[in-house]
Order: structure tokens, then sequence, then C-alpha cells
């Protein structure tokens, strides 16, 4: 019986089990990016329907008078969003190796970026409300119900990279082989950054093509 139970407890050890983990990604990873697929197709179903919409509507586009959307302040979101990507790459890579104080500069140097699109497309909201609404022309339900998709995913995107940060700053284990919670975080952040690029190009630079 001892000599069984030595057997048993030397399968299912420690150093056992750390080298009979699974080959291959994760279930946590696989499922990431299904669910990214799944709102990659949402996205592209809205911005297939603006571009739908706006050919069916006629040659003048936006509608109504509205003028066409000014280009600084979507510049400037893009500029301040689009490289909060890199700060997520440098934590992400720094949880691989251990790296803990990488890790939450990284996260909060993202949260930072983050944080700041969001104002700026709260100042947009506030400019734009003046002029038209969402039930203002088909293009005022376009504009509020894909930017506003969007920066609801910006908002989950924060509130996982603030989980994380908690997390590590709260003591969390991040070492080398428990890094998968900041690679699916990194994965949905990627994502949020790569929608915008197809929203600025459909929402603010194709009506003046």
């Amino acid at each position: 019986m001892t000599g069984r139970g030595g057997v048993v407890a030397a399968a299912t050890g420690a150093e056992a089990l750390s080298t009979e983990l699974p080959v291959g990604r994760s279930t946590g990873w696989w499922g990431m990016v299904m669910f990214v697929a799944t709102e990659a197709t949402l996205f592209a179903c809205l911005l297939g329907s603006y571009f739908y919409l706006r050919f069916q509507y006629g040659p003048q586009w936006p509608p109504g008078g509205i003028g066409a959307p000014e280009l600084l302040k979507p510049l400037v979101m893009t500029a301040v969003l689009l490289p909060s990507s890199l700060p997520m790459v440098w934590a992400e890579r720094g949880s691989r190796h251990g790296q803990l104080w990488r890790l939450r500069c990284g996260l909060a140097a993202t949260m930072v970026l983050g944080v700041t699109f969001l104002a700026l497309q709260a100042i947009e909201y506030a400019e734009k409300l003046r002029h038209f609404t969402m039930t203002t022309d088909v293009y005022g339900s376009l504009f509020y119900l894909i930017t506003g998709f969007h920066g609801l995913h910006v908002l989950v995107g924060l509130t996982m990279i603030g989980w994380l940060l908690a997390t590590s700053l709260g003591g969390g284990s991040f070492g080398a082989h428990r890094h998968e919670r900041v690679r699916n975080g990194a994965i949905y952040w990627h994502f949020v950054d790569a929608v915008w690029a197809a929203i600025l190009f459909t929402i603010y630079l194709s009506p003046r093509l």
C-alpha cells in the first residue's frame, strides 16, 4: 500500500502536474477568441449597414443639413487609443516573465489612455448633441449606435484592465505560468483598438471621400 501510495503521490505532486499541462491553446484563450470573433461580426454588420444606408439614401451624406464630421477630435482620440496597445503588450510580456512592476506600469498606462479616450468621446457627444440626436435621422442613429457601442466595449476593456491592475497591486499571482488572464485582456483590448480604426474610416473619413 505504501508503494502504491507513493506512486500516486508522485503522479499528482506539484512537479508532476506542472509537467503535465495541456499542450496548445487554453480553454480561456479559445473562449476569448470566440467572443472577439462574435463581437467583430456585430461590428461588421453595423458598419456594413452604415454603408448600405448611406448609398441608398442619396448623394447628400450626412443628410438633413448635418455637416461632415470634424476630424480634429477623432484624430486626437485615435492618437490616444491606438498607441494604448503598446503598453498592453509590454504589460503582457512582463507578466509572462514574472515582472510585476512592468505589468502594473503597462496596465496603468493603458487605463489612463483608455479613460482619456472616453473623456474625449463624451466631449464630442456633448458638442454633437447640440446639432443632432439619435432620433434626428438615419445618420444620427448610425453615428450614436456605432460609436456608442464601441465606447461600451472600451468601458468593458477598462473594467478588465482595472481588475487586473487591482489584483496585481493586491499581490495576485501573475508569474510566468499564470499570465493567461493578462493575455486574454490584451486580446480584447487589441480588438477594441482595431475596431476603432475601422470606425474612424467609416464614420469620419468616408463622408469626405
